[in-house]
């Protein structure tokens, strides 16, 4: 499997939206947008002026596939939120996942030099909470009822992992390295 993770484009918006929008994606999101190109399209304006923001493509043997994204970046305290998604189904896998999540730990770590990377996960979406467990996240906390989706609160649970603790984990794993252009 190649992978490959380029910036996001103009050109990637349509497919983007409609990724973001399906019920597959959206159930374990915090929102369940209601998105049109045009919207998108200032929002693609917005971010690209964005220095404390960054998205990627995710092509897997030249397809695209879904996104991944780097979010409140503070480059003063090292750290930054993170999160991803494949819309793309036939190429959702566990060694997707962990070839991602451990490519981002490599470059937020050490490219940009950062201390602590975060994120929420819906508690509900159990399967990506032991996943990020598996990667070297340690579970932060627990926000009982911290999201309101659709009349249905939700808990939260925080994730979060150190340079330190990567470079810990890194020793004890094997992965393939992929590039982010």
């Amino acid at each position: 499997m190649q992978i490959v993770l380029r910036r996001l484009t103009e050109a990637d918006l349509e497919k983007t939206m409609h990724w973001r929008m399906d019920p597959d994606i959206t159930r374990y999101m915090n929102t369940d947008p209601v998105l049109t190109l045009e919207g998108q399209k200032k929002w693609f304006q917005k971010i690209s002026q964005d220095e404390t923001v960054r998205y990627w493509m995710i092509v897997v043997d030249g397809e695209d596939a879904g996104v991944i994204n780097l979010a409140d970046i503070d480059y003063e305290k090292g750290e930054s939120n993170w999160g991803y998604y494949v819309g793309e189904k036939k190429l959702r896998s566990l060694k997707l996942s962990l070839t991602l999540e451990w490519n981002l730990y490599d470059y937020v770590f050490e490219i940009m030099g950062f201390k602590r990377l975060y994120n929420e996960v819906l508690s509900a979406n159990e399967g990506v909470v032991k996943l990020h467990v598996m990667c070297g996240s340690r579970i932060d906390a627990i926000y009982p009822e911290h999201v309101e989706k659709n009349g249905v609160k939700y808990d939260v649970t925080a994730i979060s992992i150190t340079a330190q603790e990567w470079a810990a984990k890194k020793a004890t794993v094997k992965y393939e390295k992929i590039e982010m252009v």
